[in-house]
């Protein structure tokens, strides 16, 4: 694989965000020239050799410069969130990423890009009792998402009309993680989902400690090195359109991470207390990771116990005498 990316020109659209920052520091360690594209906000972790560069995405005519002279393109510029903004403002999901993804579709295509990489999200498949395929998407959505479900399927579909339904073609991949979590991911009070929440209550020693939802949600849940090993994998594998899922295809329930969590922050005599008033979302989530593993051979590496270990120490370290918060311009 490394000699698939070096000396390629690659971007990375939301380089500043979780996905992003984990995903500039393996490519330029794989050798590629990385150009990476922020917002408003400066990057977690600047990394050496890497051209960082500020553009507004809703603008085409920044998406043309973004572009220009790239390779490869990893778009993992989003508007995200935490349940409790998707459930009561979901449409905060939907204008911004709807333009952002289909601006730099086209601009990528005009400036004769080779390959598109698009992350998308496991919301866009049904509620379901078993662990969903590629092609168990049948856009119906879980209501709570139905928002983000369309504007993650329509942009995957815009993907396929780029790498099939034109003449001379651009390849595409489509990429729908697990639920991931490690260094970098946010751990704002209003934007952390699940594991970076939990893990910033139980640092900070919360006791009581409460928990969104009755803790009884099933899902998957990868850490990100092991996600961002397997995208590059897949993007180096794959061809014209093809959606994989990435994620570690072992199903948990909330309260065995936090069991985990509690453990390894030391907080055996916690009182937990779940709030089913608080919002929740998918109760249910499993994913089959077959095609990854056909196409590529890939499988995780870290377990949960291993992967929430290392973000812990990693939390502890970077915020040490900080919060989250003071990282929010």
């Amino acid at each position: 694989m490394k000699d698939f990316y070096k000396g390629k020109r690659v971007l990375v659209a939301g380089a500043g965000g979780f996905i992003g920052t984990n995903l500039v520091q393996r490519l330029n360690g794989l050798g590629a020239i990385v150009r990476g594209a922020i917002h408003e906000k400066a990057p977690q972790l600047k990394v050496s050799g890497v051209e960082y560069s500020t553009y507004d995405l809703t603008d085409l005519n920044d998406c043309f410069k973004a572009t220009l002279d790239i390779d490869f393109v990893f778009m993992a510029a989003a508007n995200s969130s935490g349940a409790a903004v998707m459930e009561k403002t979901p449409l905060v999901h939907l204008t911004p990423n709807v333009v952002m993804n289909s601006q730099m579709l086209a601009a990528s295509y005009e400036n004769r890009v080779k390959k598109f990489c698009f992350i998308s999200s496991n919301t866009v498949y049904p509620l379901t009792d078993f662990a969903v395929k590629e092609d168990d998407v049948t856009n119906v959505f879980y209501e709570k998402y139905f928002v983000v479900g369309w504007m993650k399927r329509f942009s995957e579909i815009m993907c396929e009309m780029y790498s099939n339904k034109i003449r001379n073609p651009m390849d595409t991949l489509v990429i729908r993680p697990g639920n991931l979590y490690g260094p970098f991911d946010k751990y704002t009070l209003t934007e952390s989902k699940v594991i970076a929440a939990l893990i910033r209550r139980a640092t900070e020693k919360q006791n009581p400690f409460e928990v969104w939802g009755d803790g009884l949600d099933l899902k998957d849940f990868l850490y990100i090195d092991d996600f961002t090993e397997g995208m590059l994998q897949a993007f180096a594998k794959s061809d014209k359109f093809m959606p994989i899922n990435i994620a570690s295809g072992i199903p948990v329930t909330i309260r065995e991470v936090l069991e985990i969590i509690l453990e390894k922050t030391n907080q055996n005599n916690v009182q937990v207390l779940y709030d089913s008033t608080k919002p929740t979302m998918i109760p249910k989530r499993m994913i089959d990771i077959s095609r990854m593993q056909h196409l590529t051979g890939w499988s995780p590496q870290i377990s949960l116990a291993e992967g929430i270990t290392k973000t812990i120490e990693w939390y502890e370290e970077f915020y040490k005498g900080k919060t989250p918060e003071s990282f929010v311009s």
